[in-house]
């Protein structure tokens, strides 16, 4: 974890040099999101997320945006990228920059319909579900997970 925090460190700096050279679309697509003027969510631009920089995340809704010019077209480190963050439990959807500007309200809609959607949590290395509120889930054995200010012991249900 300690390392995470390194390594976000030292992307501050390119993550406000990528705010200021930012493309047409992604101008454009931040006087959109910016203020909470979508449905209310907050979203951040050019944040690091591990070693990764995002276009833009709502943090609250686990929610990444990503704008990709030509150089993406079937680009293998963008499928690795968007992996490493699912797996993290960010859900990544991507837009070429010219459908931003030719069709930003639809854009907008499409954010918006992903923001609505229920939060997933990804499974843990161990296949064990987390809970929102710090427990596990766990395949085997028992585990316990605080929900609810309860206590529950789960083993495939809760008693």
């Amino acid at each position: 974890m300690r390392g995470s925090h390194k390594l976000k460190r030292r992307n501050i700096p390119f993550a406000r040099q990528l705010r200021v050279e930012a493309t047409d679309a992604e101008a454009r697509l931040w006087q959109r999101l910016r203020n909470r003027m979508l449905g209310g969510f907050k979203f951040r631009r050019q944040f690091p997320v591990g070693p990764y920089i995002a276009d833009f995340v709502c943090i609250e809704r686990k929610l990444i945006v990503e704008l990709d010019g030509g150089q993406h077209a079937d680009n293998p480190a963008d499928e690795r990228r968007t992996r490493f963050l699912e797996r993290r439990g960010y859900r990544v959807i991507r837009f070429w920059n010219p459908d931003v500007l030719a069709n930003t309200d639809g854009v907008l809609e499409m954010i918006f319909i992903e923001l609505e959607k229920p939060l997933t949590l990804p499974p843990s290395d161990d296949g064990s579900l987390p809970l929102p509120n710090g427990g596990f889930l766990c395949k085997r054995g028992w585990q316990k997970a605080l929900i609810d200010d309860s206590l529950f012991l789960s083993s495939g249900r809760f008693r």
